[in-house]
């Protein structure tokens, strides 16, 4: 059973579902929330044991979440593995050493010689299968540790290049330095890696300034609720200790 903006008003029966024979509720995730902690505030709101997502979203994107419960957390990677679709904006003409707006800027340079036809063009470089390298500061793990915490450290990390697929890559606004974005891609697919590689390919440089996530396979973030919305949800139909 799947909890949408749409069907609120049967959240005591998804709530049972969820408990019974777990469940799944669409989120709009916000800007500076990790996904684990949206994955922490729902299992301590519903007090459901078993809680995962369908695929981390960086602390700095917003967008959509699967959040799963119960004996639906069983069937993760069957969420994970479906596509993805995401807007955004790459800035070009400088480089972080996050690949997003995280971190600070270095490596700035001259952008006026760039046209925008140079940046269509590029583009096309990106679409099919391609190859990543993962960015520093990724959810990666390396000898089962996320290789942002050894990044953090200051240990030196050899990523391994990875294979994804970018099916649309569509410009939607170039108002330079900052270049808008949609892009439809298959799973383990780093948007932060694109941003990086695009401005590489540029000769400037150029990292993530902003990403939404908008639909996981046929899910669409138009559709799911702020975590706020859910905690609301819980206060409405009284869900407490003694109603487990």
């Amino acid at each position: 059973m799947f909890l949408t903006v749409h069907n609120c008003d049967n959240f005591d029966s998804w709530y049972k579902s969820a408990k019974k024979d777990g469940a799944i509720a669409l989120i709009d995730k916000a800007k500076n929330w990790t996904s684990f902690d949206v994955v922490a505030k729902l299992r301590k709101l519903t007090k459901i044991k078993k809680v995962g997502h369908s695929g981390t979203l960086d602390p700095l994107a917003t967008g959509l979440l699967l959040v799963l419960f119960g004996k639906f957390t069983k069937k993760a990677l069957d969420y994970q593995n479906l596509n993805k679709a995401y807007s955004g904006i790459i800035k070009i003409g400088a480089r972080t050493e996050t690949d997003d707006s995280e971190a600070e800027e270095f490596d700035v340079k001259d952008i006026s010689h760039i046209m925008n036809e140079d940046i269509f063009a590029i583009c096309h470089h990106f679409l099919g299968t391609i190859t990543q390298i993962p960015p520093k500061f990724s959810a990666k793990k390396i000898s089962g540790k996320p290789q942002y915490k050894l990044a953090r450290n200051g240990q030196i990390i050899k990523s391994e290049p990875i294979k994804v697929e970018i099916f649309e890559f569509n410009i939607q606004k170039i108002n330079l330095p900052y270049i808008e974005f949609n892009i439809v891609c298959s799973k383990g697919t780093y948007i932060r890696a694109l941003a990086r590689d695009l401005g590489e390919k540029l000769g400037v440089g150029g990292y993530l300034y902003s990403l939404r996530r908008n639909k996981i396979g046929e899910f669409n973030v138009e559709d799911a609720l702020t975590v706020e919305m859910f905690s609301e949800l819980i206060n409405k139909y009284g869900i407490t200790n003694e109603s487990i």
